[in-house]
């Protein structure tokens, strides 16, 4: 036990380290290319580390067999959307208020509002469609065309986000693998350390994972809620302290695009792969997940459609639904 709890701390440790350095090089990346803060945010920062909880329920189900590894996969695909349209948004609001108590920033949000509703539209339609395939999932042939149709919408989405208008990247540092190193400040270099950035933080989120589980089987908690519950918590790490460390900065369009961008690359790559290669029959927890997930950034939209701001006390909204989804597994599910 006690060796289980040291590699969990030295795992969330690597993690943290790992957010630093890659938030440092793709700040960098997105400077170097000119590319605006909405780009950097909502698809560099979002596909690199929304990479752990992809790669889980794809191992899951196609490299372990048996009923419980279908779990933990459906489990893995429904709980990352629904950690990040609740936790994440609550935890960035929270670090939003810490560091004005701490008179590092005020409560007053700079995010931009038309990536901001842009990926929260997105995800809602996308989301929404897919979880609504559950309804049909015994018809395969349709939910097959239903998946593949989501696939190919990405490009759409990515289109209309390189598209759009953004704010440039500002006070950006030095690069950490010039700065601590003789190896030149080039492009090549910027990739080379967000490479090993992101190899790392795959390595520290897989031995999260694997000890997290450990000590939940320890407890007698069950596969299904293991994976929609536990382990995003660790495989959406990343997403959570890059977008606490941003806020910091006061650099808000990216600290949202990071979570709002990876939700929307949720609601597609590993979502089409739960279509294609599970049941796809979503129910008791796994349903109401994805029904607090979506609430919650209905909810988040349309505040910023009617007040148009974003400040962290909408933000913080997002804990409710986590709460909601907590408090069904605890008194309503049952296995």
């Amino acid at each position: 036990m006690a060796f289980n709890i040291v590699i969990l701390l030295a795992s969330l440790l690597l993690i943290l380290f790992c957010c630093i350095v890659f938030v440092n090089a793709i700040e960098l990346l997105g400077k170097a290319f000119n590319l605006h803060q909405g780009i950097v945010g909502s698809i560099l920062a979002a596909i690199g580390t929304a990479m752990p909880e992809t790669l889980i329920p794809i191992i899951a189900i196609l490299f372990t067999g048996g009923k419980g590894s279908r779990d933990v996969g459906i489990g893995a695909i429904a709980g990352a959307p629904f950690m990040l349209a609740t936790l994440a948004f609550f935890i960035t609001g929270a670090a939003i208020f810490v560091y004005s108590l701490l008179g590092k920033r005020t409560t007053r949000m700079s995010a931009d509002l038309g990536s901001f509703e842009r990926d929260l539209v997105f995800f809602i339609i996308y989301y929404g469609i897919a979880v609504s395939a559950t309804f049909f999932h015994k018809l395969i042939a349709l939910k097959s065309i239903v998946a593949f149709c989501l696939l190919a919408s990405y490009p759409v989405y990515l289109w209309w986000t390189v598209k759009s208008e953004g704010k440039e990247i500002e006070n950006v540092g030095e690069l950490y693998l010039s700065r601590f190193t003789r190896l030149p400040f080039t492009i090549p270099v910027i990739v080379l350390q967000l490479g090993l950035s992101l190899v790392l933080l795959v390595v520290g989120a897989h031995y999260f994972v694997v000890y997290v589980q450990a000590l939940s089987f320890s407890m007698g908690v069950s596969p299904l809620i293991l994976s929609l519950i536990i382990t995003p918590i660790a495989t959406e790490l990343p997403e959570k302290i890059n977008s606490v460390i941003w806020v910091g900065k006061d650099k808000d369009t990216l600290a949202i695009g990071n979570i709002t961008g990876a939700m929307v690359f949720q609601s597609c790559f590993p979502v089409v792969f739960g279509m294609l290669f599970t049941e796809w029959n979503l129910k008791g927890a796994t349903l109401v997940s994805a029904a607090c997930a979506l609430a919650s950034a209905l909810v988040i939209l349309a505040w910023v459609k009617v007040r148009r701001s974003i400040n962290p006390f909408v933000l913080c909204a997002g804990g409710a639904f986590y709460c909601a989804l907590i408090l069904h597994i605890v008194f309503l599910w049952k296995k």
